[in-house]
């Protein structure tokens, strides 16, 4: 870093902890980047135009982003300490939750947020009142624990690790400097000035939302998803396939280290900037594989299926085409899909058995069977 930048400098508060006070946003003078984090930039930039031109080539892509969606979702939560996993938010959808993990409601909490951000998107602009809309349809409902307050902006002092802003490790600003502090980060989203290229744009505002802090608790899952909805509102991916969360998770230590080394004494914000460009740069590498490969097993499922009967392969490649979405089916799915007899649709699946497409998921299994799409499962497991 060029030039020394202090995102804030903690306050002793009368009730004996310290907090942090924020300076403006952004900071005055501007921050300056090295040229490797600026090649860095230009780097994520070009992937995600690769990923983006290929994406859109993908047929039934909307079907394929409820995946991305999913995988994103179980990702952040697990961040929080959810225990559920993607198989078991997607096994929700068939199977009784009282077999699945009490947290799978975490995920699909997110689920819901992010599908709720992206209608919202359309008709609110990204705000402090888009912000409280996504963390009420994140926290509505969640378990009793959390205390969550769903969209509204704390009136009391919240801390992370330790057991009381005494001893935390970080202490966020009092709730007397909410306002200024997020009409700030409001005023910084809407901003045209190009000092920032995009991505470090949104690098920063990541940063300095987790550092606010707004809310008593969904802070991280709610900062997480505003990354997403960034990308796409700035229409650096036309659609909404590129999720962080996952990278986050893998270097999870790195991650919170970064974020308070950003909200540091001594601000460290271009270690920062540089992990949440690698992030972006690993995942949109890893989103180009993986579109390739559903392209392929796509190609490959859809040959075999056409090759069924005329009217057989009629109705499994409307399956098929759902499977993308929801890829652990039961013969009641089958059932909703196509309005098929129970005889019908365990026809169906048996069908889709034989053609190497589904597998039952428990061979032993001879009662509430489920089966899954697992060639196209496993490409969001890896």
């Amino acid at each position: 870093m060029r030039n020394q930048i202090k995102i804030g400098f903690y306050q002793l508060q009368s009730t004996g902890y310290k907090a942090l006070i924020l300076q403006p946003f952004p900071p005055k003078p501007s921050i300056e980047l090295s040229p490797k984090t600026l090649n860095k930039h230009s780097e994520a930039m070009r992937l995600l135009g690769k990923l983006d031109g290929l994406t859109q080539l993908l047929p039934d892509k909307d079907f394929f982003l409820m995946m991305f969606v999913k995988k994103e979702a179980a990702s952040s939560s697990q961040i929080e300490g959810t225990q559920a996993t993607m198989i078991d938010a997607i096994e929700a959808e068939v199977a009784s939750h009282s077999k699945l993990p009490i947290d799978v409601e975490d995920i699909m909490h997110y689920v819901r947020a992010l599908n709720y951000g992206l209608k919202r998107s359309e008709e609110l602009p990204l705000s402090v009142r888009f912000i409280c809309e996504i963390h009420q349809e994140l926290m509505k409902g969640a378990r009793a624990t959390h205390n969550p307050f769903p969209g509204q902006i704390r009136y009391t002092q919240n801390w992370v690790g330790g057991t009381s802003p005494n001893n935390a490790r970080f202490v966020p600003p009092p709730p007397h400097e909410l306002q200024q502090a997020l009409g700030d980060l409001e005023k910084f989203i809407h901003s045209r000035d190009e000092t920032y290229p995009p991505l470090i744009k949104s690098a920063l505002i990541h940063a300095q939302f987790e550092t606010i802090h707004p809310f008593v608790d969904g802070n991280g899952r709610t900062g997480r998803l505003l990354i997403t909805f960034l990308l796409w509102k700035d229409k650096l991916i036309e659609s909404p396939l590129l999720y962080l969360s996952d990278f986050f998770k893998r270097h999870q230590q790195l991650y919170y280290d970064c974020l308070e080394g950003y909200h540091a004494e001594n601000s460290k914000i271009e270690p920062w900037i540089d992990f949440f460009l690698e992030g972006v740069i690993e995942t949109a590498n890893s989103s180009i594989e993986v579109a390739r490969k559903i392209n392929s097993i796509r190609e490959q499922d859809m040959c075999k299926v056409h090759k069924l009967g005329k009217i057989a392969a009629a109705s499994a490649v409307e399956i098929v085409r759902k499977l993308y979405a929801q890829p652990i089916v039961d013969v009641a799915k089958i059932q909703d899909w196509t309005g098929f007899t129970r005889l019908g649709a365990q026809k169906v699946i048996n069908r889709l058995v034989d053609l190497g497409i589904l597998v039952q998921r428990n061979p032993h299994q001879t009662y509430a069977r489920t089966y899954e799409y697992r060639s196209y499962l496993q490409l969001f497991q890896k």
